[in-house]
């Protein structure tokens, strides 16, 4: 799962056209539905922090996890203003990996975007993560996160390319899926221009995994959770077989 490293230095220049904000208002809604008012929260594969301070702007006790130390330096740094007042109440980041993070205590939710989940990419460890859930949220507490489905993997992203030229750099997002062991492979290749004029090349590779919708509830399930519900990413309508994204909902149910 090792990914970010130098590529993020310039992760939040070219995801600057993901409408944070509307995800994180959409989020907020959730949590206010099922109860979750205030008290912490967890993020999962939280990566610069993004969705960790606008949850806690709405009024959360944010922990932020995520494995890449790369990433949370940058998620640290941007608590603080450029005269080095702290910009959110008080942040807790975690260097840890989501399949065997540890906490001091339970929270209320536990909240996972950007198809975080995909990165694992085996059953057996999306159950260990989907226990470990289970087991540091309160009494009846909510997990919610959101997953790329196969068909966005097979018919979206696989075997295609991206390019984008700015000013300041350029990338190239090439993909390649693999239908047996349903993992699709990101080739990323960066040009950013420096200060003296040259510029830098940042490569990465990463991996995600696709999984059916019944076999993450089936895990969900087998980690002793609730399941509630799963519906097309921000829009609460019905899984359809041309959604792209998914959102997913399960409450813990006792230990």
């Amino acid at each position: 799962m090792e990914a970010y490293t130098g590529f993020a230095q310039v992760y939040e220049l070219f995801m600057d056209n993901v409408p944070y904000e509307a995800w994180s208002r959409f989020l907020v809604g959730l949590l206010k539905e099922y109860g979750i008012e205030e008290g912490i929260v967890l993020e999962l594969g939280c990566g610069t922090g993004k969705m960790t301070r606008l949850l806690a702007q709405a009024g959360f006790d944010m922990i932020g996890v995520d494995n890449s130390q790369e990433m949370l330096q940058i998620a640290r740094d941007s608590s603080f203003s450029a005269d080095g007042q702290e910009k959110e109440a008080d942040i807790l980041y975690l260097l840890q990996d989501m399949r065997e993070f540890e906490l001091y205590g339970t929270v209320r939710a536990v909240v996972s975007i950007c198809d975080s989940m995909n990165y694992i990419l085996e059953e057996e460890e999306l159950l260990q993560v989907f226990s470990l859930v289970n087991n540091y949220l309160d009494p009846g507490g909510i997990f919610i996160f959101d997953m790329n489905t196969l068909y966005k993997y097979r018919e979206v992203l696989g075997e295609t390319a991206i390019c984008e030229n700015r000013e300041e750099g350029s990338f190239i997002w090439e993909n390649f899926y693999d239908e047996t062991e349903q993992i699709n492979q990101y080739d990323l290749t960066l040009f950013i221009q420096e200060g003296n004029g040259m510029y830098r090349r940042y490569q990465e590779t990463h991996l995600q995994r696709g999984y059916e919708a019944e076999t993450v509830r089936a895990l969900l399930e087998q980690a002793g959770m609730e399941f509630i519900g799963m519906f097309d990413a921000y829009t609460k309508e019905p899984v359809k077989k041309t959604s792209e994204r998914l959102y997913f909902i399960a409450r813990e149910r006792g230990k």
